[in-house]
Parts: structure tokens; C-alpha cells; sequence
């Protein structure tokens, strides 16, 4: 009898930027505990080169205030522009984003984050439950 390989779906991939490196690796942790593969960025100028090159991405979680002359917002915009079909989650601690400041498909969620919010966001707005 031959016996049928097994055939994983591929693990969706994220990208993580953040120019706080502790913090940044704490979301990325809590995002592949979501079932995603997780690469991290400093900056969004960082992130932006990578997803030139990188577009099948399925999300991108960014602070605002990631450091380099683009910030998370503007980060945001553009990857919407550019990927629309890549979920954006917007953080911060420190900044809450005005009225047009981010994409109208682009959520926002205040810092500090927890693995309980990261999983409703990912859920809910990104339609990847029980990705695991």
C-alpha cells in the first residue's frame, strides 16, 4: 500500500518592526505563537526594502514611532497601497493615530500589548484563527 506524503499548508509569514529590540522580539514571539514564521525589522525603511523584495507576506506589525525617516503610519499607507492584501496592525504606546492617519483596512492597538490582544487582532481582523 503506498502511503500518501504528508502535505502541510505553508506557515503564513510576518514581519515585526520595532525599534525597541526587546520589545520588538516580545511581539514576535506572541505573532509565531499565532502559528506565524516571523522575521523582524528595526526600522520601517528596514521593513519597506524587505517587502520589495518579500510581498507574500500575510502581515505586518508595526509601531509608529520605529525610528529611520519612515515612520509606521507612513509604513502602513504603503503597504497598502503597494500589497493590499497584507493585514496591517498599527501599535503604540505612545502616539494614538489621528483621523486619516492610517489606512481605512489597517487596525490600531495601544501598547502595552499582551499575547491576549495580538490573538483577538490576528483573529478577528486578519481572519488567521487556529492558524497553529
Amino acid at each position: 500500500m503506498e502511503t500518501q506524503p504528508n502535505h502541510q499548508p505553508p506557515q503564513p509569514v510576518a514581519l515585526v518592526v520595532d525599534d525597541e529590540p526587546l520589545i520588538r522580539m516580545d511581539t514576535a514571539d506572541m505573532v509565531a505563537d499565532e502559528g506565524y514564521a516571523v522575521i523582524e525589522a528595526q526600522t520601517a525603511d528596514e521593513a519597506f526594502h524587505f517587502l520589495e523584495d518579500h510581498h507574500s507576506l500575510q502581515l505586518v506589525v508595526t509601531d509608529i514611532q520605529t525610528g529611520g525617516p519612515m515612520n509606521g503610519c507612513e509604513l502602513a499607507w504603503e503597504v497598502k497601497r503597494r500589497w493590499p492584501h497584507i493585514c496591517v496592525v498599527v501599535a503604540s504606546g505612545a502616539v494614538r493615530p489621528n483621523d486619516g492617519d492610517l489606512p481605512p483596512s489597517a487596525i490600531f492597538i495601544a501598547k502595552p500589548i499582551s499575547a491576549g490582544v495580538v490573538h483577538k487582532a490576528i483573529e478577528e481582523y486578519c481572519g488567521k484563527a487556529n492558524v497553529r
